[in-house]
């Protein structure tokens, strides 16, 4: 499992959200409440629109379009409409940078 160099992990505050490409895949990076990073396909699994214009509360991210939210942890999601989980990949912390791997950690494909 390969991980890819996105950015400097103090450009995402905590609470915000930042959109990368990862090998291709389009990537929203949080840094969440809980003061982790994490990672999750940039389209919500209901209506296909960027994940990454949502709402971080807590260690979950809500879809601007329907509400949908997602649990960063396990790609899961916690609210209507959507029912399919996003893929969630594993992020580490190197050296103040944040880095995202190249491969899903849940097994839901980008």
């Amino acid at each position: 499992m390969g991980f890819e160099l996105v950015g400097p992990a103090a450009d995402v505050a905590k609470g915000t959200v930042i959109s990368v490409e990862v090998d291709g895949i389009d990537v929203a990076v949080v840094h969440a409440d809980d003061d982790n990073y994490y990672a999750v396909r940039d389209e919500c699994s209901h209506a296909s629109v960027a994940l990454s214009e949502g709402e971080v509360d807590g260690c979950t991210l809500e879809c601007w379009l329907h509400g949908s939210r997602f649990d960063l942890r396990t790609g899961e999601p916690t609210g209507l409409p959507a029912t399919e989980p996003v893929a969630t990949f594993a992020v580490e912390i190197r050296d103040g940078d944040i880095y995202v791997s190249t491969t899903p950690s849940n097994g839901v494909e980008p």
